[in-house]
């Protein structure tokens, strides 16, 4: 499977039954999957639908996506209120007038409100054929959408990979650091011995727990062989791909208090050098796997 991101754009536009319509879908970064639509009057019926395609196109983001439809060519209907127009006509002829006034005119009593009455059709198989066009539309627009964010999510897991790459090449640096031989822990002791021994106040206990200390604090096996677990981890879900931002997100937090606390527990300077180097590229990691669906 690929990698995708949650940033995308797409727009699709055509015309279909006297109207010209256009899709607009944008996707940002979110923790969960936020659809939010904005449909023109009369297509409110396909919102199901619309929810319905993008939910299983998309894992996660906010999408917005925002439908405009306008008719080409509005052919309007009149409709004449002949039965008002007869009995004004009757009513008028009955009616004796002056010689100075005109008789009443055709155009004067179409004037009459109410005897001429024009809308727009609304022609339901029309616009049934229109909302089947626009779930078309959609369908090629969310393609354009996903296509957009898997090329995207090819490119972050390439940078994921090398940023994961570096990473895993600190750790084993850590791992081979002259610090934490064997010879260099000896020495430590030594000194701190040698401390302790010049001290009247001698106390062994003291330097029996000074002993510990400073073994406990060289040995960051555990923390080691942590971070190579996550990274085998991330490499494998790099091969996997899918949907797999947030279990990435984690891995990189893990990750980082890994690195904390190899550096908390550093008494070598090169090896805290090397902690210091692996939490910024586990900061950098993480700023990358947020972009990831």
């Amino acid at each position: 499977m690929t990698i995708a991101s949650m940033t995308g754009f797409a727009r699709v536009a055509g015309v279909s039954a006297g109207f010209r319509w256009a899709w607009e879908i944008k996707s940002v970064n979110a923790k969960g999957l936020d659809l939010r639509l904005r449909l023109p009057p009369g297509f409110d019926a396909i919102e199901t639908q619309v929810r319905g395609r993008l939910g299983k196109s998309l894992s996660r983001g906010t999408c917005y996506a925002t439908l405009t439809a306008q008719r080409e060519v509005t052919v309007p209907e009149v409709r004449l209120n002949e039965a008002l127009l007869l009995r004004l006509a009757t009513a008028l002829a009955s009616i004796e007038t002056a010689p100075t006034l005109r008789p009443a005119s055709l155009d004067g009593l179409l004037a009459v409100r109410g005897m001429v009455e024009i809308r727009e059709t609304d022609d339901a198989a029309e616009l049934a054929q229109m909302q089947e066009a626009a779930l078309a539309g959609l369908d090629q627009a969310v393609a354009a959408l996903v296509a957009m964010r898997q090329n995207e999510g090819a490119a972050l897991a390439e940078i994921v990979a090398a940023r994961l790459a570096k990473i895993g090449a600190l750790r084993r640096a850590a791992d081979e650091s002259p610090g934490r031989q064997p010879d260099a822990i000896r020495a430590q002791l030594k000194q701190a011995i040698a401390l302790i021994a010049g001290n009247s106040n001698f106390d062994e206990a003291r330097l029996y727990q000074e002993a510990l200390l400073i073994a406990a604090k060289a040995d960051v096996r555990e923390e080691l062989d942590r971070l190579a677990a996550h990274i085998d981890a991330i490499n494998e879900l790099l091969r996997r791909g899918g949907p797999i931002g947030r279990r990435l997100d984690f891995l990189a937090q893990e990750l980082g208090r890994e690195a904390n606390t190899l550096c908390a527990k550093s008494n070598d300077t090169a090896l805290t050098a090397l902690g210091i180097e692996l939490r910024v590229e586990i900061e950098q990691l993480r700023e990358q796997v947020q972009n990831i669906e």
